[in-house]
C-alpha cells in the first residue's frame, strides 16, 4: 500500500464554499460483499483513495484495512490541497503509474480532484464519491455550496494563515471541528483529527472544474444524512445529476471513519463492475 486560502470582496461566498469535504448521491441503495474474482484473469482492480481538505491519507485507514483483507491492492496518494488544477494534475500523473483497472474514490474536496484527474485515463473504470463533491464543468466549490442551505461552515469557524508565495491556508478551528465535520465521532477522536488537519489553499474555492469524468465513467456515491459540511441536499443533487448509484447512511461528513464497513462495501460493489 502506498499511503502515503482571501479576497475580502468574495470572502463570504468563499467561506461558504469551504465546505469542501463531502460527496453526492442518487437513487439506488446497494450494499454488497465481495464474491469471487474480478475480471477474466481473477485479478482485482487497484483501489485509489483520495482524501479531502482538512485531512490526510490516514482518514482512509479503516477502509484500507478492510479492502486489503478482501484482497484488493490499495493506493492512498497524498492530496496536495493547493488547488483544483494542480491537485488534479498531480493525481492524474500518479494514476498513470498504476497498471490495470482502477476504482478511483474521492472524499469531500477529493471528489473535485478525482472528477478532473480521471479524464483521459482508460484504466479508471469506476468512480466512487464518499460525502464528496461531484462537480460539472465550470462549477466551483463556492458555487456548488451556495446553491443549498445547511452548511455549518462560517467565517467564525475558520482560521486563515498566510503561507509561502502569497497563498492563504484555511483551517477549521478546533472548537468547531467536531460540530461541522465529525458530529458522530468521540470527543477524543475529534480532538485528534482537529490537531492533525491539513489546510487547503483558500484560492481553491474559486477554481473552476473541467469536463467531468463521471459523464463517461460509471459512478457510485455514499451520502451521510448528518453531513454538516456539505448539505445532504447538495450531495443528492450532484449524485442524481451524475446518475450515481447511491447509498445513504446515518453518518457525518466523515463517514469513511465512522462507517468504514458501509463505505468499503460500496467501493467493492463498484470494483465488481470493472471487468
Amino acid at each position: 500500500m502506498r499511503v502515503s486560502g482571501l479576497r475580502t470582496g468574495t470572502f463570504r461566498l468563499t467561506v461558504a464554499g469551504l465546505a469542501l469535504l463531502g460527496v453526492i448521491a442518487f437513487p439506488s441503495v446497494v450494499a454488497a460483499t465481495p464474491t469471487g474474482d474480478d475480471g477474466p484473469s481473477g485479478a482485482k482492480p487497484t483501489i485509489v483513495l483520495e482524501h479531502g481538505a482538512w485531512a490526510d491519507g490516514s482518514s482512509w485507514s479503516a477502509v484500507v484495512a478492510r479492502l486489503q483483507k478482501d484482497g484488493y491492492p490499495v493506493d492512498v496518494p497524498p492530496n496536495p490541497l493547493r488547488g483544483v488544477a494542480s491537485d488534479s494534475a498531480y493525481l492524474a500523473s500518479y494514476l498513470a503509474t498504476v497498471p490495470g483497472p482502477i476504482v478511483l474514490v474521492g472524499h469531500s474536496y477529493g471528489g473535485f480532484v478525482t472528477t478532473n484527474a480521471a479524464n483521459g485515463n482508460p484504466n479508471v473504470k469506476a468512480l466512487v464519491y464518499v460525502d464528496a463533491y461531484i462537480p460539472a464543468q465550470g462549477e466551483t466549490l463556492t458555487s456548488l455550496t451556495a446553491q443549498f442551505p445547511g452548511s455549518q461552515i462560517a467565517p467564525a469557524a475558520l482560521s486563515f494563515v498566510p503561507s509561502a508565495g502569497g497563498v492563504v491556508d484555511a483551517y477549521v478551528k478546533p472548537a468547531q471541528f467536531g460540530a461541522i465535520l465529525a458530529n458522530d465521532l468521540s470527543a477524543t477522536r475529534v480532538a485528534e483529527l482537529a490537531a492533525t488537519q491539513r489546510p487547503i489553499a483558500a484560492s481553491a474555492l474559486d477554481e473552476v472544474s473541467g469536463p467531468p469524468a463521471w459523464s463517461m465513467i460509471p459512478s457510485w456515491a455514499v451520502i451521510g444524512t448528518e453531513d454538516h459540511a456539505i448539505p445532504p441536499a447538495a450531495l443528492l443533487f450532484m449524485a442524481q445529476r451524475a446518475h450515481a448509484t447511491t447509498t445513504t447512511i446515518d453518518a457525518s461528513h466523515l463517514s469513511l471513519i465512522s462507517r468504514p464497513g458501509t463505505v468499503t462495501r460500496v467501493i467493492e460493489q463498484a470494483a465488481r463492475h470493472t471487468s
